[in-house]
């Protein structure tokens, strides 16, 4: 039977993306397994032989912890990258990094097509899209028809011998990198059910803040596409980088410069989350993140404790903090009686406000 080409396919050695590798080889495409080494737990060597195993062409293991901090993380960290408030975005941050490299791969071997195990309504759907024709398995009616859930993907492995890790024991999917851990699906999708204690296994990037429970989150999301869904997150390091940047941030950085920047963060996170790290807009924000980025550097002291962490102190050769100026002890450079025509000013607007108040409750 004539190949339909070769696709590169995102491989995690999982439950998904083992079947999906089995399905492609069914409908007659050439298999080009890739791993990407992006801090996880994994033996990388077992996974390659599976891959194998299971009919792929070639697989390409890749290291990309290093250009996944530089390139990746640390931008998310100066933007204070935080999704609806709570989520540090470790999931949606390596998809840009891992989509980039497969694309590299699929140029290399005069791929035809790229794909991956982004279900149709997950968040991570567009973080995969770019030049090279791009099989979304899952929204082939022939694949979903067939699987219509994680049950049907088990027995196609039972049936094909997939070893895959997923059991009844722990019913759920999990997905880590050197920044985070998730935990989704499964038992996990009834919202009210609590999370049970041997969920947190412990995040490749634990250190003394992963024993203290920092950065443990169980929250509901909104997805692009429009639904809500449940997610558990462990992002221990992740989560002290951001409370020692803003800290440092705010001591190095003008006021109104950091209010406009807050706001480009919110949009840079929506951007990451959306899929949409190789767009002009993302690109832009990410310019002027830069640009805001110029004076802010010092050192944090911090202390964590019981799922917390705390400044202690700071200090920086870029503070814009004046000592003498803010001092209760010391004039300094500041003359008090300016503030009264600063107050009168201000009085204006608050003066016009009440005089409408009370005409209009007068006509009452």
């Amino acid at each position: 039977i004539m190949s339909k080409g070769t696709v590169v396919l995102a491989y995690s050695g999982g439950l998904d993306t083992s079947c999906i590798l089995v399905w492609l080889k069914e409908q007659g495409y050439d298999v080009i397994a890739f791993l990407a080494n992006i801090g996880q737990d994994e033996d990388f060597e077992a996974a390659r032989k599976k891959a194998e195993s299971l009919g792929a062409k070639k697989v390409f293991i890749e290291d990309l912890r290093s250009e996944f901090v530089e390139d990746f993380i640390w931008p998310s960290v100066q933007a204070n990258a935080v999704y609806e408030d709570r989520y540090l975005l470790g999931t949606a941050v390596a998809r840009p990094c891992i989509a980039r490299q497969q694309v590299e791969i699929a140029r290399k071997e005069g791929a035809n097509f790229v794909s991956h195990g982004a279900t149709g309504k997950v968040k991570k759907t567009r973080n995969f899209t770019c030049s090279l024709k791009n099989i979304y398995i899952f929204l082939i009616p022939e694949f979903y028809n067939r699987f219509r859930g994680r049950t049907d993907l088990m027995e196609y492995a039972q049936k094909h011998g997939i070893p895959v890790p997923v059991t009844p024991k722990a019913p759920w999917s999990m997905d880590a990198n050197l920044m985070h851990i998730s935990y989704e699906s499964g038992i996990l999708e009834n919202p009210k059910v609590r999370q049970v204690l041997n969920v947190f296994v412990g995040s490749p990037c634990l250190s003394l803040s992963g024993k203290h429970g920092v950065g443990r989150i169980d929250i509901v999301e909104n997805r692009f596409i429009g639904m809500k869904s449940r997610g558990i997150y462990e992002t221990p390091g992740g989560t002290i980088l951001l409370k020692a940047h803003l800290d440092i941030e705010t001591f190095t950085m003008d006021k109104e410069v950091r209010r406009i920047k807050q706001g480009l963060g919110i949009k840079f996170s929506e951007l990451i989350y959306n899929g949409f790290w190789y767009s002009p807009e993302c690109e832009f924000v990410q310019h002027c993140i830069n640009k805001s980025q110029e004076n802010v550097e010092g050192k944090v002291q911090l202390s964590v404790f019981k799922g917390q962490v705390y400044i202690l102190g700071r200090e920086s050769s870029k503070s814009l903090y004046n000592e003498e100026l803010v001092s209760m002890d010391v004039q300094g450079d500041y003359d008090p009686c300016d503030a009264s025509g600063f107050i009168r000013i201000n009085a204006v607007r608050l003066r016009e406000h009440h005089r409408l108040q009370g005409f209009s409750s007068t006509k009452q």
